[in-house]
C-alpha cells in the first residue's frame, strides 16, 4: 500500500506551521502521494483550502494535465493535559462528531483556545481513525511550547481507554525526532503498541511542505514567543527535517519498521470521508407518517384540482409530474413546503 502522510500541520496552526494547505497538496503530488491528511491543532480551518486545491488538480487531471490527489480531512487534537492524537473521520457521521467535539471544546475556552478532555474523545470518537502520538511529541522539532505530556502512566491510561472504547480504530504513531535516537525509540513504541494490542503507523508529522521553509518557521516561533530570532537558541529548529516526505524517504527512516509505513496507506483507505459529501440540508418539513415528497405531491394534486375543478388537462398534469420529478432529483421538496406553509 503506498505511503500517505496522515498528519500534516499547516499555517492554520497559528504561528507554528510554516506552509499553506495548498502548498502541501501540490508538494504531495510532486512526491507521487495518492492522498494527504491535513491536520491542524484542534481545528479544521485549513481543510477547505486544501480541498479546493485538490479539486483543481483533479479537474486538470480529467483534462489530461497532471496528477490527482485525495484530501483526507483530519484534526490534530491536543487535550488539556497534553495528550495528542490525530483524528481522521471514516465517514460523514464521524466528520460531524469531530466538528461537534471541536466546537464544544472551543465554546468552553477563551477565544483562540480549545479545552478538550479524554471524556470528549470517548464520547465523540466513534467512526474515526485515531492516530495516537507519542507522549514526548512536540508540534515541531524545536524545543518550544506547548510542552509535551510528561506523565507516562497517564498517557498509557489514555491509550488503553481509547483502545478499549474503540477497538480497531486506534493506532500508535511512530514519528522521527531526528536526534539519533529514533530507531531505539521506534522499538520501544512498537513493543508498547504490541503490549496494548494496537498497530503502529508511521508519520513524518510535517510542519513544512518543503525544507526551504525552515527560516520562516523560526521567524514564526520568534513572533509566538516574543523574542528576536537570534535569541531563540534551542527553541529554533535544529534542522529542516520536519518536511513532507516521500515513500522512499519514509522507508529509509523507518528501516526495520517498513510495515508501519505501509499501514499509513491502509489507514488512509479507511478514512474515506470527503468534503464532496457535504451539502446543505434544508430543515425537515415532513408531516407525521408522510415524507416530504409525498406531502408535496399531495398538495400539488390538491392545487391542480382547485385550478381545474372540471378535471386537469393532460398537458398540465404532465407538466406537474415533470416539475415534481425535477424537484425530487434536486431534493428541493422542503423549500417548496416551507413556502406553502408561509403563504397558505
Amino acid at each position: 500500500m503506498p505511503f500517505v502522510e496522515l498528519s500534516a500541520l499547516t499555517n492554520f496552526t497559528f504561528l507554528t506551521g510554516a506552509s499553506h494547505p495548498e502548498e502541501y497538496i501540490v508538494r504531495a503530488t510532486e512526491l507521487d502521494m495518492p492522498a494527504l491528511a491535513v491536520a491542524d491543532v484542534n481545528s479544521v480551518a485549513g481543510i477547505v483550502r486544501a480541498h479546493t486545491r485538490a479539486r483543481e488538480l483533479g479537474r486538470d487531471a480529467d483534462n489530461g494535465g497532471g496528477p490527482r490527489i485525495r484530501l483526507i480531512p483530519a484534526a490534530r487534537v491536543v487535550l488539556a493535559d497534553g495528550f495528542q492524537l490525530t483524528c481522521l473521520p471514516r465517514d460523514r457521521a464521524a466528520w460531524g462528531r469531530l466538528c461537534r467535539m471541536l466546537s464544544q471544546g472551543q465554546l468552553r475556552a477563551p477565544k483562540g483556545e480549545c479545552h478538550l478532555h479524554l471524556s470528549d474523545l470517548l464520547t465523540w470518537g466513534e467512526g474515526m481513525e485515531l492516530l495516537v502520538l507519542p507522549r514526548h511529541q512536540r508540534l515541531t522539532l524545536a524545543e518550544a511550547g506547548p510542552a509535551p505530556m510528561g506523565d507516562a502512566a497517564r498517557w498509557r491510561g489514555h491509550v488503553r481507554s481509547l483502545a478499549d472504547r474503540f477497538p480497531g480504530q486506534v493506532s500508535l504513531c511512530l514519528a522521527p525526532c531526528y536526534d539519533g535516537q529514533d530507531h531505539a525509540r521506534f522499538r520501544r513504541l512498537a513493543t508498547l503498541a504490541e503490549r496494548i494490542g494496537i498497530p503502529t503507523v508511521a508519520s513524518g508529522l510535517p510542519f513544512l511542505h518543503h525544507g526551504a521553509r525552515r527560516r520562516l518557521a523560526d521567524t514564526l516561533t520568534a513572533i509566538r514567543l516574543g523574542v528576536p530570532v537570534d535569541r531563540l537558541g534551542r527553541r529554533a529548529l535544529p534542522n529542516n527535517e520536519g518536511r513532507l516526505r516521500s515513500e522512499a524517504e519514509m522507508l529509509r527512516i523507518f528501516r526495520g519498521h517498513e510495515a508501519a509505513v505501509h499501514r499509513a496507506g491502509e489507514v488512509a483507505t479507511r478514512a474515506a470521508f470527503s468534503l464532496d459529501e457535504l451539502r446543505y440540508d434544508y430543515p425537515s418539513e415532513n408531516a407525521p407518517g408522510e415524507t416530504a415528497s409525498q406531502r408535496l405531491a399531495r398538495l400539488a394534486e390538491a392545487g391542480l384540482g382547485w385550478r381545474y375543478p372540471e378535471g386537469a388537462p393532460e398537458k398540465a398534469r404532465a407538466q406537474m409530474a415533470h416539475e415534481l420529478a425535477l424537484i425530487g432529483k434536486l431534493r428541493y421538496e422542503p423549500y417548496f413546503l416551507t413556502v406553502h406553509d408561509i403563504v397558505a
